[in-house]
């Protein structure tokens, strides 16, 4: 199999900066990724540079962008990302520093991951025995506790292209393993701080990172039911979660969202200043066509979605 391996490149000894190197090499139709920038590391150019260990997709080790999307280059395979003309691009982690071509700096990664407190935090006289959590709640944390943290879902995440303060899918996915363990005792205080700036309600539901994750750890569905906790044990007068509300309430009533509603009733109408600052959206809506209309109307058969609503609250009162 002939491929051109594009790789993009940086020696911070150098002054060229970032650029795209092309190797064309023979390969085994079965090899990976990784398989290709080791044949390329040991036989064309000694000086690339790339972590990789276990090569079983277990360390994590070997996570970088393929294509345009955060993998890990052992389990990927050449066969499937390669075009028409036999190319593949390789490049290091998003959101991340760069040491040198496909290696980047961790350490901005353990600190917010350090931020949401990852051990077990328990109050009162220590027991006497062994607290024997229930397989029922073990096995709803099976998923989360399979991360191997490797960043692909901070690669990938656009609040945190944004925003550097953004704590990031893989802590707030660490932070639920916690939260949802029945052994903590600090859930609520957990809570209280995710729900600040940087937290919970920072991420833009953009979905990579469900979509990149290796391992199937779904981080955007565990800061959802973050969110959903937070609301259900008080933290429900941020800005986040008034939205939350005002979104679900409009749909429930209207069947569809009304985008002109939604930032009056989450801000409130008598919150001027924080209207004001919706004022160069609006315009820009306006320029492009896209301002919502003034009268809005329910959807056909809209009692239909009034329904669903009601059938949620009825098991959500059930569950309580």
């Amino acid at each position: 199999m002939q491929v051109i391996v594009s790789v993009n490149r940086f020696n911070p000894q150098d002054n060229k900066g970032k650029y795209w190197e092309d190797y064309n090499l023979e390969i085994e139709e079965n090899s990976t990724v990784l398989d290709a920038l080791i044949k390329i590391r040991e036989e064309i150019d000694g000086s690339l540079a790339m972590r990789c260990s276990c090569r079983s997709a277990i360390c994590g080790s070997c996570a970088m962008r393929v294509n345009g999307h955060a993998r890990l280059a052992c389990n990927t395979k050449l066969a499937d990302m390669t075009d028409d003309a036999g190319m593949i691009k390789v490049e290091p982690m998003t959101n991340f520093p760069v040491i040198k071509d496909l290696v980047i700096d961790q350490q901005t990664f353990w600190d917010k991951v350090k931020q949401v407190s990852p051990w077990l935090q328990s109050e009162g006289p220590d027991p006497k025995g062994e607290y024997v959590a229930s397989n029922e709640s073990m096995n709803h944390l099976a998923g989360v506790m399979a991360c191997i943290m490797c960043g692909a879902c901070v690669s990938d995440c656009s609040a945190l292209e944004v925003d550097k303060n953004f704590i990031g899918p893989a802590a707030l996915a660490k932070a639920y393993r916690f939260v949802a363990d029945p052994r903590d005792s600090k859930s609520v205080q957990r809570l209280g701080v995710l729900n600040e700036y940087s937290g919970i309600w920072d991420c833009t539901r953009c979905y990579e990172c469900v979509e990149v994750c290796p391992k199937g750890i779904a981080p955007m569905d565990r800061i959802m039911a973050l969110r959903e906790e937070a609301i259900r044990v008080g933290y429900d007068n941020t800005m986040g979660a008034r939205h939350a509300d005002a979104f679900s309430d409009i749909v429930e009533d209207s069947g569809w969202l009304d985008e002109l509603r939604l930032p009056i009733k989450t801000v409130g109408i008598f919150n001027l200043p924080a209207l004001l600052n919706f004022a160069p959206v609006g315009l820009r809506a306006l320029v492009k066509g896209k301002m919502p209309a003034i009268f809005h109307h329910n959807v056909p058969n809209v009692q239909n979605v009034r329904k669903l609503f009601k059938r949620i609250r009825n098991d959500q009162n059930k569950d309580d």
